[in-house]
């Protein structure tokens, strides 16, 4: 009779449980410029619009360090390695939202515009929004690259390319080949709304936007008719808390279920705490300080040396991250020969800068962001450290801190000399860093900090793009690497780990390297 009994009060309970199932909360870094993940290029965006509410044909699995499949199921690739047939998954239906009703599902007309918008200046789209620059579309080269992408059938699309490339899958994962609607595309042509794809965001995701504070939450709902496997969670909530210590704290007050970009003493501190969990993995990125090279002084190498030489990087590294990172020499992780780096030599940096005809000082600009990240925790402490280190050589450095947004804003016009920035691969590929952080092109795009444009470092970026060997590829990039070191183009800091702190009752969440987010699988206990 107990037994009995117990069973019927569990039925009763259950039912209660469910109707108490909460959003996911998630206190993330900094303001979205938007919902257009082709318009930009920082994670910031790639988090709360491509990473939550679009799709692209395929997406890369970190844990595997394969390309997955996505909105296309399955993909031929031609003998030539110049022809990709992609085969569209059937029965995949956009987000329906107070703005937009769909009336069909998914199909290779929607690739096609997707596109077309990227790839064709006579494009509707592009006349009508003749400033809007495409970063990674500029800099990862992909006019020159795509020749044509091609209706088969509906439910397949061909991309034929200019010459091979092996780049071409790893590229379709970043957050700017997110596909659109070309029917919500077409409305907002028609209805001289095109502003509102920056704001009303419509895909094929696992989540929808809702609403949007700037500097304060973005709160999505589940997508009811996703594709995929479901969302556990009730909801989706984007806590916006530019202070990673703040973010802690809201964490262990359990105003947040998972604090994104902590600062390393505070994961130190989080390790301590039982009531939170840490998790980390090794990140695929780099924190820099790029060197503009179409500013005075910066267009001598031998300055950039010097400066590079100036700074005590250790001390940088220790001060900064602790042991939640290890110092960098190369553009990326897992470059196959890494180079010695710059030492620390202040009196030799003396020496260049005389030999320069800089012995009476220069004058520099230090610019950096007000609030912490990953790849930068402590930007007032970290710009101080190299002022001092470049006061040490006769350098006056002056800092400029500009919020992120802000800082996005201005350093497209160019007139910093020093920026303390980062840059995080979208996929395990070594030209995810080269083409954007090297190449000519990236230099139109606004992600060549350094504004450096050379010849031969061009071609060896394209040289490991073309083939699929990896023996060739490793010596291309290798090359570029080494001209990049020789040039002193950047001073390159750390490769941190990406860390997360999150509630003990949080399952499910994976930290990537790329500092993307996926809260597909995750659940609240």
């Amino acid at each position: 009779m107990k037994l009995r009994f117990a069973a019927i009060a569990l039925l009763m309970v259950l039912p209660l449980a469910s109707a108490f199932a909460k959003p996911l909360v998630v206190c993330t870094e900094a303001s979205p410029e938007g919902f257009d993940p082709v318009r930009y290029s920082t994670l910031t965006i790639t988090n709360a619009s491509a990473d939550v509410i679009f799709n692209g044909l395929v997406t890369y699995d970190d844990a595997t360090g394969t390309v997955q499949p996505a909105l296309a199921q399955s993909w031929d690739v031609s003998q030539s390695g110049a022809v990709y047939t992609f085969h569209l998954r059937p029965n995949v239906h956009f987000q329906t939202t107070d703005y937009f009703k769909p009336t069909r599902t998914f199909d290779a007309d929607d690739v096609i515009a997707t596109f077309d918008r990227m790839l064709n200046p006579d494009n509707a789209w592009r006349k009508a929004l003749p400033t809007v620059v495409m970063p990674n579309v500029q800099s990862m080269q992909i006019t020159k690259l795509i020749k044509s992408v091609d209706k088969v059938d509906p439910l397949t699309v061909r991309i034929v390319l200019n010459h091979p490339d092996a780049t071409l899958l790893p590229i379709l994962t970043m957050s700017f080949a997110s596909i659109y609607s070309s029917e919500y595309l077409a409305q907002l042509l028609k209805t001289n709304a095109i502003a509102d794809l920056n704001a009303k965001p419509v895909s094929t995701g696992p989540f929808v936007l809702k609403s949007y504070r700037p500097d304060a939450t973005i709160r999505y709902t589940v997508n009811p008719a996703y594709w995929g496997p479901k969302p556990k969670v009730d909801g989706l909530i984007y806590a916006i808390t530019p202070d990673p210590t703040v973010r802690a704290q809201r964490v262990k007050a359990g105003e947040c279920d998972i604090a994104l970009a902590p600062k390393p003493d505070d994961i130190a501190s989080a390790r301590r705490d039982p009531s939170l969990k840490v998790l980390d993995v090794p990140g695929f990125m780099t924190a820099f300080v790029a060197l503009n090279t179409q500013r005075h002084g910066l267009d001598s190498q031998v300055v950039r040396r010097a400066i590079n030489l100036a700074f005590d990087r250790d001390t940088y590294v220790k001060t900064l991250f602790g042991t939640s990172a290890v110092p960098a020499t190369d553009p990326y992780p897992s470059s196959t020969e890494a180079k010695t780096g710059y030492a620390y030599d202040p009196a030799l940096a003396k020496k260049l800068l005389a030999q320069a005809g800089m012995a009476n000082g220069l004058s520099l600009t230090i610019w950096t962001r007000s609030t912490g990240s990953t790849l930068n925790p402590n930007p007032k402490v970290g710009a101080e450290l190299l002022q001092a280190d470049l006061t040490k050589v006769g350098i006056d450095a002056r800092i400029k801190t500009l919020e992120w947004g802000e800082l996005l804003h201005e350093i497209k016009q160019g007139q910093y000399d020093l920026l303390f920035m980062g840059w995080a691969g979208d996929n395990g590929d070594p030209d995810n860093f080269l083409s954007p952080l090297f190449s000519c092109d990236a230099v139109k795009g606004g992600t060549n900090f350094q504004r450096y444009c050379d010849a031969s470092l061009d071609a060896s970026i394209a040289s490991g793009k073309a083939t699929s060997t990896a023996s060739v590829r490793a010596q291309d990039y290798d090359r570029a690497v080494k001209i990049a070191h020789d040039q002193a183009l950047w001073i390159p800091l750390a490769h941190p780990l990406v860390a997360a702190i999150t509630r003990p009752n949080i399952d499910g969440y994976h930290v990537s390297p790329f500092g993307r987010v996926n809260f597909g699988a995750v659940s609240i206990r």
